[in-house]
């Protein structure tokens, strides 16, 4: 690891191995999934109720347990480049918190593909890091908490997850999921384990995305992840 890296982090959250409480904008940042999935509606669905309480629940007793925060390089990716437009759409809309915390740590974020192979047409337009998860830098094999970045005018192609039932919420950027309905900042989707989901966003503004996982320890550990069917990416 570099000396500037090091030396870049106050908190010495990267250099050291060390837990929740010491690093607190992993902390801040971690508050701001729980009152997403604490007080944001269901809509009335039961499904998307229940949803939302697993992850409170799991997310509750992760930060109560004093999980360790693992040393990880900082990786970017091309489309991180839209990463300040989409924080300067979050912090004017509805998820503002949750856009200000993640600024905070952007200099110390992992972002990653997740796939063996990405279409050469993605892979400037998208890439997540996780922030709780098997892949830290919050340890928890319980939990999957992140970021998916889109850039504008991009196609997610067609993919599932085996076993893991996921949820999007909006933070910056309009997006639609299977061409079914435009989402705003906000807006969470449900996506139950298996369901086949497709993701494009607008034409001017990147899109940013926090997600959640709950299933099985072995498949957050290992989720296989690959795209289900080839279509024209724009």
């Amino acid at each position: 690891m570099s000396e500037s890296l090091i030396d870049s982090d106050p908190d010495g959250c990267i250099s050291l191995t060390r837990h929740l409480p010491d690093c607190p904008q992993w902390l801040y940042l971690l508050r701001e999934f729980d009152d997403l999935y604490r007080y944001g509606s269901a809509g009335g669905s039961r499904l998307i109720r229940s949803h939302r309480k697993r992850v409170r629940d799991a997310l509750s007793a992760i930060m109560e347990a004093n999980p360790e925060i693992r040393a990880r390089a900082a990786e970017t990716k091309p489309v991180v480049a839209h990463l300040d437009r989409a924080l300067d759409l979050g912090e004017t809309g509805a998820v503002h918190g949750m856009a200000r915390a993640l600024s905070r740590v952007t200099d110390l974020l992992t972002w990653e593909y997740g796939y063996e192979k990405v279409p050469k047409a993605l892979e400037k337009k998208y890439a997540y890091c996780e922030i709780l998860g098997p892949r830290g830098p919050v340890v928890s094999d319980r939990l999957v908490l992140g970021f998916v970045l889109f850039a504008p005018r991009t196609t997610y192609p067609q993919h599932s997850h085996e076993e893991i039932e996921e949820s999007y919420i909006s933070i910056a950027g309009a997006w639609s999921e299977n061409d079914a309905a435009v989402h705003a900042p906000g807006s969470l989707i449900l996506n139950r384990a298996g369901a086949e989901h497709r993701i494009t966003t607008a034409d001017r503004e990147p899109c940013l995305l926090a997600y959640a996982w709950t299933g099985p320890e072995r498949k957050l550990a290992a989720p296989g992840m690959r795209f289900t069917s080839k279509r024209t990416m724009r």
